[in-house]
């Protein structure tokens, strides 16, 4: 299963240097078609001596440089909050194999495996509860919800895809904690398919997003 779906973690992008993600920046097409305009004006300037139309290529240059400034400081912004949200996953997790309860590496659970968790416990990802005692849990960095939600055991009364993410009782998500009771829940999702791991996704995509309107 982890050869189909890969390791539980988020995914990382390669790191770029603060010079090469300016570089970047400027291999949009809207902004060589700038630049162009604006050598373009600054050598008509030149040509007719006429130096009170420098303002015109100047502006430009100097437009195309402030969103290059603003594409790294948004690119940098995402890369931290992709950062954070890796720091919330549980470095290892109690799993029911063979009978036996063992501690094994988070980032190498699978759909499928049987967990054990505890007050106290990162919750190493998506999973369906199977069994619980007054288990409570902080979601606010899913939900914005900063009362810890009970959670039950038992089937909910319609498909859980049309009930809100801080209604689904019967789940726990990748990134909150346990803060009351504990449970045993059954692995659904793993690494990017885990809710956090879409929302990783979505501030990957934000530069992109911004930037290529």
């Amino acid at each position: 299963l982890q050869g189909e779906y890969g390791p539980n973690k988020l995914r990382e992008k390669k790191k770029k240097s603060g010079f090469q993600r300016f570089i970047d920046q400027f291999k949009d097409v809207m902004i060589l078609i700038l630049i162009a305009a604006a050598i373009v004006s600054f050598v008509v300037v030149c040509v007719e001596s006429n130096w009170g139309e420098l303002f015109e290529p100047a502006l430009i240059l100097l437009i195309v440089i402030l969103n290059a400034v603003m594409g790294v400081v948004q690119e940098s912004k995402a890369e931290a909050a992709i950062e954070a949200l890796q720091e919330m996953s549980a470095a290892t997790s109690k799993v029911l194999r063979d009978g036996k309860l063992v501690s094994v590496r988070s980032e190498d659970l699978v759909v499928g495996d049987v967990v054990v968790l505890e007050a106290g416990d990162a919750v190493p990802a998506d999973a369906r509860i199977i069994e619980c005692a007054s288990m409570k849990i902080e979601e606010a960095a899913l939900t914005g919800e900063s009362v810890p939600v009970d959670k039950v055991d038992h089937a909910l009364s319609s498909e859980s895809d049309s009930i809100p993410l801080g209604d689904r009782k019967n789940m726990v998500y990748m990134g909150s904690t346990i803060v009351y009771g504990r449970g045993t829940v059954v692995v659904v999702a793993t690494g990017m398919n885990t809710q956090v791991g879409k929302i990783a996704n979505l501030i990957k995509n934000e530069k992109d997003t911004l930037w290529n309107k």
